[in-house]
């Protein structure tokens, strides 16, 4: 049989759980999110794009920004404020069609970027339209 040191050894061991602990969360919620800085060339490529895909519209002084996916809203704030701009507004405007079954919120975003002569100005003027993708103007 077991001798007493023996059995004293058995009960001095710990047992190991099932579960293995989880490590407490030592980064707040807040700064999961933060996304690095984009660059201001970086930006305005992206800037460009939305322009050429009628994403993206100029209206009197600011940029109006219009897509059905909040993500790419977000983008569109971190692409202004690289590029020395402000975010004015978020508005779900009306909820559009897509195919014969669903229907999708249409987000706009109104910007202004606070260089008066941006070159997303002149290059929206050469490429760019009045209105957007989502406009139902024939």
């Amino acid at each position: 049989m077991n001798s007493p040191a023996e059995i004293s050894l058995i009960k001095t061991v710990p047992t190991v759980p099932d579960t293995v602990p989880t490590v407490p969360d030592t980064v707040p919620r807040a700064l999961e999110k933060v996304t690095p800085a984009m660059l201001p060339p970086e930006a305005e490529k992206r800037m460009q794009a939305w322009i050429r895909s009628r994403h993206l519209i100029r209206s009197g002084n600011f940029f109006m920004f219009e897509t059905v996916e909040y993500s790419t809203i977000e983008k569109f704030q971190v692409c202004v404020k690289a590029l020395g701009g402000t975010i004015i507004c978020v508005e779900p405007t009306k909820k559009i069609w897509i195919g014969n079954h669903r229907r999708v919120v249409l987000y706009q975003a109104k910007a202004s970027l606070h260089t008066p002569h941006h070159d997303l100005q002149q290059y929206w003027i050469k490429y760019g339209s009045f209105h957007t993708r989502f406009d139902e103007r024939v």
